[in-house]
Parts: structure tokens; C-alpha cells; sequence
């Protein structure tokens, strides 16, 4: 790296999704020497603005080495999984006019060959910082820039009905958050924002309920439920502890009993201080009702999961997995060229085992049922992937986002003129990917469902409604008869609501993208620095 450069520490928390490596400059970055397209001039000593110090450091921090020039023993250690693609950039070219242009050009190297588009289209730049702590300490407010008032706690989605008339429904609402202690939930209608319910389905409109609904510190809802009740709540802003279980229940599908619950994210089951959070603690709730109801069958619901700490993927299948997986490959990581070689020496992981204790339950036909959709990603993709060598797992729903890759966070910060720190962005671009005991991984297009397990997910409907819901219908059709071929999209006819997919302008699943991070490998990169 530049010898300008100077970093001030390191706290690399390795990921299959996220991990946080902070990077900053002790001085202040002087603009490039060459002069070749750098904010100053052929050995200029002015010194760069926020946004190329971030464009330089993120730049560096991919293509050249994680460290600083050797001493923390991470010279020549380039992290972007596909470094070798990128072309040799000066990053404080004038043609990138923030690090996200940049950013983007180097996604853009990397082809697959299957889908002739690039492989990267998953890394971003957070400069908020309002993952990382919700995340690791389970925690709804960001800690890195400010502290902040938190969320309301809930997640929706606009359709269209059969008359083609834009409606807005609950797709989740967290327990302990100010929407779910108010009692919202899954299939709740959203009929007025603020008194209003002109409802429109243009993107000018959708930004605005967009932004009145989760980017207030406060909002009041008109709600009819669906027993045709109506309420009105105004809900503000707070912190919570995240509560990932959004619904768990006993179900009775013909003879089976069968545990379902749904994880709407993978939020860390241990906090940065390796403690318990809140999210073991409902996990093992879930798990403790399903063993002393006797369960047969498990049901798990992650259609809107788009990941999060690795060290949950891991828990939630040492819970599921059958006696015969205890002690064996779980999962593999795979790096870039030179950190595989250089894994051992600065810690990082390359195989993670099972525990030699497993959660215990007896599923019968050694069955596991995962429902996904489109946005399923990354570390609840590898939680179903890593059971498959293991168990009969089925899935249930729509193909998955796909994403069998994952990143390391890196906090990139600079000092002003005033010597002050600066928080400039939380960097996430892909640095490893990953592949269960049988070397399975690679599904960038997405994991399909099983044959005929197609199923829609009709939003309107609760959570544990297996007469209404395609997905459960489908799951007890196969418990019936052992097969999904005469259960799709069930009923469809019945419920009065057509494309239920999120329409474009609406929070996406990139907006909510989680990733999955591991943790562990943080303290083993620290005493790097030692």
C-alpha cells in the first residue's frame, strides 16, 4: 500500500456475508504523485477530500492488501474474491466521481460465463454504518456513525389486486419492536400513511410511503386486519433488541406434528462481548417448544431472510442436523488465490465442523422443509445448503436470491484537518465463497424449489395458515402422499389478491441485505497486530 497509508486498527471479523476490519488514516491522505486523474497534480501535497480518501482506501483494500504495507504481516494480500479480474485502476481517477462509481466499475470485470453478466452483483458500500450493530449485538440502532432512535420493526410490500389497485401489506413486524409491541403482524393491510390513502402506484409515490413509513421517526397507520377489523397506530421510532423469530407454532398436518417457525434474519446469537443475545435466546425458545411437543416434521420459513452472522446459520443447524452429521464437515470456505495459501497464517478459517453434541430432534425420513423466495440470500442459503449432504431437505417456495459468497466488512475511516476521525463507510465486497461437506456450492442463479414445490406467497395470509398458505398446503400434501405434483398454488383462486411480488420502486431485497458474516475470525486477525 501507499506508504501515506496508515492503519490505525484492525478488527477483521471474516464473513460468509460480513465482517468488520476497521481502516483509517492516521494522517491525512496527500492526492496521488503521479498526477494521473488524481485530485491534485503531479506531486501535489493537498490534501484529499473525504470521498477519495474512500475511493483510494477501498480500492486498496481489495486489489492491494488488507494491512499496511507489511507490517501487520498482510502485504500483497489483495481480499476481493475476484481481484485477478479487475483491471489495474488509479482510483482517484476524475472519471469516478464517488467510491460507489468506482465501486461499480470493478463489479463490472468479473464475468460468469452461464449468465454472461458479472458475478458481483452483491457488493456495496454502507455509509450509514446501521448494519454491522444490528447484526452483531442484535441491537436495532447503529453505534458506528451516531446513535440513532432505531426502527419501527416492520417490513411490507405493495401489490396489486385484481383490479389493479395498488395495496399495501404487512410482510413482518419484529416482536419486541414499537410495530410488533403494537401488534402488528403478517397479513395486516396498510390503508392510510398519515392520514392519507391515495395510494399510487408510481415510483414518485412508493418512495414517498417509502419514506414516511421506515425513514420517519414517526408515522400513524391506518390498518384493516384480516378478520376485517380496522385499528389506527401511531408507531415511533426505538431500539429494541431484535427478535429474528417472527412466528413459531405447533401445526397438526394430517398425522404429522410438525414445528414451524419463521426467521426473518440472522442477527448473531452471540453479541461483540461473546455473549448470548436475544437471538439464541428466542431460538432456543422455538426449539424447546418443538422438542416437548414431540415434533416429527420441521417447517422452516425463511422467505425473507437475507442472512446475517454466520455463527446463527451454524447454531440453527447444529440444531437440525441428525446425530450422523456430529463432528463432520459443515461447511468449506474458499478464498482468493493468495489468501487460500496464506489462510493458516493469518487465521482464517477454511473448514468448519459440526459440534460433536446436535440439537437432538427425530424428523421423520431424516425430512427438513425450508420455504424460500427471491429474497432468501446468503447465510440462510448456506444454513439449507450445508444440511443437504445430511438430510432430505426440500425446498418449498420460490429459487432463492443466490448468493454462495460472502464478504468481509471493512469500517474505512480518515482523520480531517483537524485531526478528527471520520467515519467514511462500511465497505462489503464479496471475499470468499462457500460450499457444503460435498463441495456443493456456486448457485449464483439461486437454489430451486424441489419439482412441483412452486409456490406463491400470498402476503394477506398469517403466518402458520396452512389452509391458505401455498407453501404450507404444498409441504402437507407431501406429508400426505410424498410428493408436492397436485399442491401448487393451492386455492389461489379463493383469495382475491393477484401479483404479490414487491413491485419496482418498493424496498428491495438489496435495501434489506443482510449477507453473513463470521465473527470468530475476528480476535484470530487481531493478533495479527500483536
Amino acid at each position: 500500500m501507499h506508504k501515506r497509508i496508515r492503519t490505525l486498527a484492525v478488527r477483521l471479523m471474516l464473513v460468509s456475508g460480513i465482517s468488520t476490519l476497521t481502516y483509517s488514516c492516521k494522517k491525512d491522505l496527500k492526492a496521488d504523485p503521479s498526477g494521473n486523474g488524481g485530485s491534485g497534480t503531479g506531486g501535489s501535497t493537498t490534501a484529499l477530500s473525504a470521498e477519495d480518501s474512500l475511493k483510494y482506501l477501498m480500492y486498496n483494500i481489495m486489489q492491494v492488501s488488507y494491512g499496511d504495507g507489511g507490517r501487520n504481516k498482510s502485504a500483497g494480500l489483495p481480499t476481493y474474491y475476484w481481484y485477478t479480474s479487475v483491471a489495474t485502476i488509479n482510483p482517484l481517477d476524475g472519471k469516478y466521481t464517488t467510491a460507489d462509481d468506482l465501486l461499480t466499475a470493478m463489479k463490472g470485470y468479473a464475468v460468469n460465463p452461464d449468465t454472461k453478466s458479472p458475478y458481483d452483483r452483491y457488493s456495496f458500500l454502507d455509509r450509514t454504518g446501521a448494519l454491522t450493530n444490528k447484526l452483531i449485538n442484535g441491537v436495532s440502532a447503529t453505534t458506528t456513525v451516531a446513535a440513532t432512535n432505531g426502527d419501527i420493526g416492520l417490513e411490507y410490500a405493495p401489490v396489486l389486486d385484481a383490479n389493479n389497485n395498488l395495496r399495501i401489506f404487512i410482510l413482518y413486524a419484529d416482536k419486541n419492536s414499537p410495530a410488533g409491541q403494537a401488534g402488528v403482524t403478517r397479513g395486516w393491510e396498510i390503508t392510510s400513511i398519515n392520514g392519507s390513502s391515495n395510494f399510487q402506484n408510481t415510483t414518485a409515490w412508493l418512495t414517498q410511503a417509502y419514506n414516511s413509513i421506515l425513514n420517519s421517526a414517526s408515522v400513524t397507520l391506518g390498518f384493516k386486519l384480516p378478520g376485517g377489523a380496522t385499528k389506527t397506530l401511531t408507531l415511533n421510532q426505538g431500539t429494541y433488541n431484535v427478535n429474528p423469530v417472527a412466528f413459531d407454532s405447533v401445526l397438526t398436518m394430517g398425522t404429522s406434528k410438525v414445528g414451524y417457525f419463521v426467521m426473518y434474519t440472522f442477527s448473531s446469537v452471540i453479541n461483540s462481548s461473546g455473549q448470548a443475545t436475544y437471538t439464541k435466546t428466542a431460538i432456543d425458545n422455538a426449539f424447546s417448544k418443538f422438542k416437548a411437543a414431540g415434533i416429527n416434521n420441521l417447517v422452516i420459513d425463511l422467505r425473507y431472510n437475507g442472512g446475517g452472522a454466520v455463527t446463527t446459520a451454524e447454531y440453527l443447524d447444529s440444531l437440525i442436523a441428525p446425530s450422523t452429521a456430529a463432528g463432520k464437515v459443515m461447511y468449506n470456505y474458499k478464498y482468493n488465490d493468495v489468501m487460500q495459501a496464506n489462510a493458516a497464517q493469518i487465521g482464517l478459517e477454511t473448514v468448519v465442523n459440526f459440534p460433536s453434541t446436535l440439537g437432538g430432534l427425530t424428523l421423520s425420513s431424516n425430512n427438513v422443509f425450508f420455504i424460500t423466495s427471491r429474497n432468501t440470500a446468503s447465510a440462510s442459503e448456506l444454513t439449507l445448503n450445508n444440511l443437504r449432504p445430511y438430510m432430505n431437505v426440500h425446498v418449498v417456495g420460490d429459487t432463492t436470491y443466490g448468493k454462495p459468497v460472502g464478504f468481509i466488512d471493512f469500517n474505512i475511516s480518515m482523520y480531517d484537518s483537524t485531526h478528527t476521525k471520520k467515519y467514511l463507510a462500511d465497505l462489503y465486497a464479496i471475499n470468499f465463497a462457500t460450499t457444503n461437506a460435498n463441495n456443493s456450492g456456486g448457485y449464483f442463479t439461486g437454489i430451486a424449489p424441489d419439482a412441483n414445490a412452486l409456490a406463491t406467497d400470498y402476503v394477506n395470509v398469517p403466518w402458520g395458515d396452512a389452509t391458505n398458505d401455498p407453501n404450507l398446503i404444498a409441504i402437507a400434501k407431501f406429508l400426505s402422499v410424498g410428493n408436492f405434483r397436485s399442491a401448487v398454488n393451492a386455492r389461489t383462486e379463493s383469495l382475491g389478491i393477484t401479483g404479490f411480488s414487491p413491485l419496482k420502486g418498493s424496498a428491495s431485497v438489496e435495501a434489506n441485505f443482510n449477507g453473513m458474516v463470521d465473527y470468530k475470525l475476528s480476535k484470530k486477525i487481531q493478533q495479527l497486530k500483536k
